[in-house]
């Protein structure tokens, strides 16, 4: 068995203010107070439900072969079971596949086909989600906890380094291993998920899973009968782009079935029950020195574009892409475009250029032009924006590949 280098904590995470933490709670006391009395009242007009279908067999695309062979995995030590789903040659490079939330394995269907074909893939369910054990205590899902049985994992495969993908949780997950454990990491794509200092205070209040969630999401059962009601509704405005392309509308139903169970909320919200209240401080703070990809949706709702603009000031070297007619699940909204972004980023990445040179602009705009003054020129349309828009000229430069960070040696 290959040995890892442990993911070291002291003066790295950190927890936030008592008074920051304080506030948290006493809000999850005031939504949680609202989400009853409307839920009564919604229950009185007959206008929502509690009820939900029972979906007794898996729909075929969870147990379908044809994207991977399904694996599981004990965490020696830690009485943890994952479930996780493994394609493409065992000699080529590794890949590891993080879903967000609230999802699993099955979240990268249109990635694992291409990208198997030039590196190893696993796709894990994270702790909590699908297959994998779903301990219901709010403590097992300590971030320190869990960045220890993530790293067991990808050792107890025999890897020693890979590159990672992560979408929403689990992007958030990866943020924290490059700046931990950056001898694990190779090269790091974070899609919809800005750094973990920044994603917590830029959630936007309109937002899905917003503040108010975050902070309902501290009380026990509430958020997971909440999420229930309406037979998944929940689910179905998540996966509503899925609806819209052929042949995919049984994957709602395979959504359905994997968060078809109180417990199976449990588990997933308990990650919002304590991620929040942790920052990364001290050295592990310092630029990370690991190629990034950071991709986001334009019409993301979840994620401002200037959180993930944001996002660059911790890292050295990383290319920035935003997908057009693309919100909160980029890889699943326009797969062609992503899929595309990511073989590039991972096959054959051009050279960076200097950020010292994208810096003298001042400010985030500024570093925004300064970007494509050094390496691109978008022409008349972007001029035009930029004169007329800011927040368009924002949008529009964008939505291009952004190329920052020092040159790899």
């Amino acid at each position: 068995m290959s040995t890892m280098k442990s993911v070291q904590y002291n003066d790295s995470i950190v927890i936030i203010p008592h008074f920051e933490s304080l506030k948290i709670f006493c809000f999850s006391f005031i939504w949680g107070m609202w989400t009853m009395a409307k839920r009564v009242v919604l229950q009185m007009l007959k206008s929502s439900s509690f009820e939900w279908n029972d979906i007794d067999n898996p729909p075929l695309c969870l147990v379908d072969t044809k994207l991977g062979q399904h694996n599981y995995m004990k965490i020696k030590g830690k009485g943890i079971k994952l479930h996780y789903v493994e394609a493409g040659d065992k000699n080529k490079p590794t890949l590891l596949l993080l879903h967000g939330f609230p999802d699993c394995w099955m979240s990268w269907f249109n990635q694992i086909p291409e990208l198997s074909e030039h590196f190893r893939v696993i796709a894990i369910d994270l702790k909590g989600f699908g297959d994998s054990d779903k301990p219901l205590a709010r403590r097992s899902y300590r971030l320190e906890l869990l960045l220890e049985e993530l790293t067991m994992f990808i050792s107890s495969l025999g890897i020693t380094r890979c590159s990672i993908i992560g979408h929403d949780l689990g992007a958030l997950f990866g943020w924290y291993l490059v700046h931990l454990n950056p001898d694990l990491v190779s090269k790091f794509v974070a899609i919809s998920c800005p750094h973990p200092n920044v994603y917590w205070d830029d959630i936007p209040r309109g937002s899905r899973f917003n503040k108010n969630w975050i902070e309902l999401a501290q009380l026990p059962i509430l958020p997971e009968l909440d999420a229930l009601k309406n037979d998944l509704e929940i689910i179905t405005q998540c996966y509503g782009h899925l609806k819209s392309k052929k042949n995919y509308e049984g994957y709602i139903e395979a959504y359905k079935y994997t968060f078809n169970r109180r417990e199976d909320w449990t588990g997933a919200i308990n990650y919002f029950r304590n991620l929040p209240f942790y920052r990364l401080e001290g050295e592990s703070l310092r630029e990370i020195d690991v190629r990034c990809l950071l991709i986001t949706g334009k019409v993301d709702e979840s994620v401002p574009l200037e959180s993930v603009v944001k996002s660059t000031e911790f890292i050295q070297k990383y290319y920035l892409k935003v997908i057009e007619n693309a919100g909160h699940y980029p890889h699943q909204e326009n797969p062609e475009k992503v899929n595309k972004a990511l073989l590039e980023f991972l096959l054959d990445p051009p050279l960076m250029k200097n950020k010292k040179d994208v810096q003298s602009s001042g400010g985030i705009f500024g570093k925004m032009m300064g970007s494509v003054s050094n390496g691109f020129n978008y022409g008349s349309e972007v001029l035009s924006n930029i004169k007329n828009d800011p927040k368009v000229a924002t949008a529009s430069l964008l939505s291009k590949t952004l190329y920052m960070g020092a040159k790899p040696s």
